[in-house]
């Protein structure tokens, strides 16, 4: 296991030195001068423009700069932020919550209606219910997030009235934010406690659907596949031939070797989710990672957006290793084979 574990931290390192290199160049290279941004009217001074490049270290060789960014995050400072002037671990983390929050709930929606859809699927091979569900999976993989995110804002929320158009939870309810959580915030509040929660839940809903539903339809595909696969196998024939139950059959041989892959495909899904969430946090306004990072975007502020990228690299790299290892652990035949 430490073997395989070394291996994998071998290859994850240039990774993420090839992201920390996309992250510091790409956002050079779009047109705009964080400085006179900065300046707005007084940008005109060339003299004040000299001293801010220079206070904020922009006016060095850019492979100094780099070098200077790298060797801070290496002690873990990601530097501080052009427009807020707070450290950029600092806001990160203040806003990582509503994110992984948001994230949950996607994955959980799409976890509980992909698996069940792609075993019926499974099962029903070549039936009408298994064509529309293959349909209906590729039409979700291939819907764009800001094209789904508002149609359901335009029916749900505009039309029917029954959730929340934008925001993490009504301004009817001042909650304290002991741990960033608000579903764990609400519970915490001494009062309106209930109201507050079922608050916060509605306005989950909708973001969580329209993030979660590229991963539900992968899911189901590869619930689908898997389970056809294991199916075919002898081992379930001779469970069929001992007499045991149609449910058991399924579940208990079927399910349990099918999961391996699903189970892979969904830790490989936490870096769509956190992609997706740039452009769903955005049409929801969800105070969250994405959302952030465009607004940094649009401000020119280098060092959110350099430690912003790496600080998700970082984690999608951390889960999709965690994942290798549950994997190995169910399966550890690919120990040697990885």
């Amino acid at each position: 296991m430490l073997r395989f574990l070394l291996r994998r931290v071998y290859v994850l390192v240039p990774t993420l030195f090839g992201v920390s290199i996309l992250a510091f160049t790409l956002i050079r290279m779009v047109p705009g001068d964080p400085v006179l941004l900065m300046l707005g009217e007084r940008g005109g001074d060339p003299a004040l423009i000299a001293e801010m490049r220079a206070n904020l270290g922009l006016d060095q060789p850019i492979l100094k700069q780099y070098g200077m960014f790298i060797w801070n995050a290496l002690q873990g400072d990601f530097g501080t932020s052009v427009v807020s002037k707070r450290p950029v671990m600092e806001e990160f983390w203040g806003r990582f919550p509503a994110t992984f929050e948001l994230g949950i709930f996607a994955i959980f929606f799409a976890t509980i209606v992909g698996i069940p859809l792609g075993i019926i699927a499974a099962i029903k091979r070549n039936s009408a219910f298994d064509y529309l569900l293959m349909g209906s999976s590729l039409v979700g993989y291939s819907m764009p997030i800001f094209w789904w995110g508002l149609i359901l804002i335009l029916l749900f929320s505009v039309n029917l009235g029954w959730t929340p158009v934008s925001g993490r939870l009504s301004v009817l309810y001042d909650i304290e934010p002991y741990t960033g959580f608000f579903l764990i915030d609400t519970l915490m509040a001494e009062e309106d406690r209930w109201p507050s929660f079922w608050d916060a839940v509605r306005h989950l809903i909708l973001p969580a659907i329209a993030l979660g539903t590229i991963p539900l339809a992968v899911i189901a595909r590869m619930t689908r596949s898997s389970m056809l696969e294991v199916l075919s196998e002898d081992y379930i024939r001779t469970a069929k031939a001992k007499g045991l139950s149609f449910r058991r059959v399924i579940f208990l041989h079927g399910l349990r070797n099918a999961l391996v892959p699903v189970v892979t495909v969904i830790g490989l899904m936490v870096g769509t989710i956190l992609t997706g969430a740039i452009l769903t946090e955005t049409i929801f306004s969800w105070p969250g990672i994405g959302k952030w990072l465009v607004h940094s975007v649009t401000a020119r502020d280098y060092p959110v957006i350099q430690g912003g990228i790496l600080c998700i690299a970082i984690i999608v790299i951390t889960v999709n290793m965690s994942v290798d290892v549950i994997y190995s652990i169910i399966n550890p035949r690919i120990r040697g084979q990885k």
